[in-house]
C-alpha cells in the first residue's frame, strides 16, 4: 500500500492554504466530507477524545478521499496559522493540484492491486 508520507501531506496543506482553499477543525472537515468538497483530509495523531476524528477513516473511504493521521494538534494548527487543530481538509489544491492529483492517483491505482488481490481465488484445500 503507498503510504502519504506526513511531509508530503504537509506540503499540500501549505500550498492550499497559500492559494487554494481548506477547512479547519473536526466540524468543518465533517461537513467538507459529506457535502463531497475535501480531497484531502489530515487529522492529528495526538486528538484526545479519539472519537472526534474516529469516524474520518469511515467516511474518507466511503467518499473516496484521501485520509492520514499526521503531526500533532499544535504542528496542523501552525500549517495554517493558529495555535491548534484536530483536522483539516484540502478542499481546493492550488497550486497544489498535479502533486495531490498524482497522489490520489498512486493511491487509487495500489487500491485496484489490493481489490484484485482479494478477488482472486484462493486454493482450497481438502481433508479426506
Amino acid at each position: 500500500m503507498v503510504e502519504i508520507d506526513e511531509k508530503q501531506a504537509f506540503s499540500i496543506i501549505q500550498k492550499a492554504k497559500e492559494t487554494g482553499k481548506i477547512k479547519i477543525g473536526a466540524n468543518e472537515v465533517t461537513k467538507a466530507l459529506e457535502r463531497g468538497q475535501a480531497k484531502l483530509v489530515v487529522a492529528a495523531n495526538d486528538v484526545s477524545p479519539a472519537e472526534i476524528v474516529a469516524h474520518f477513516p469511515g467516511l474518507c473511504s466511503e467518499m473516496n478521499v484521501v485520509y492520514t493521521q499526521a503531526g500533532s494538534k499544535a504542528e496542523l494548527g501552525s500549517l495554517v496559522q493558529i495555535k491548534s487543530t484536530t483536522a483539516l481538509a484540502v478542499v481546493d489544491a492550488g497550486s497544489a493540484k498535479k502533486e495531490l492529483d498524482t497522489l490520489i492517483k498512486e493511491l487509487s491505482a495500489d487500491n485496484k492491486e489490493e481489490v484484485k488481490e482479494e478477488a482472486a481465488p484462493a486454493e482450497e484445500t481438502k481433508e479426506e
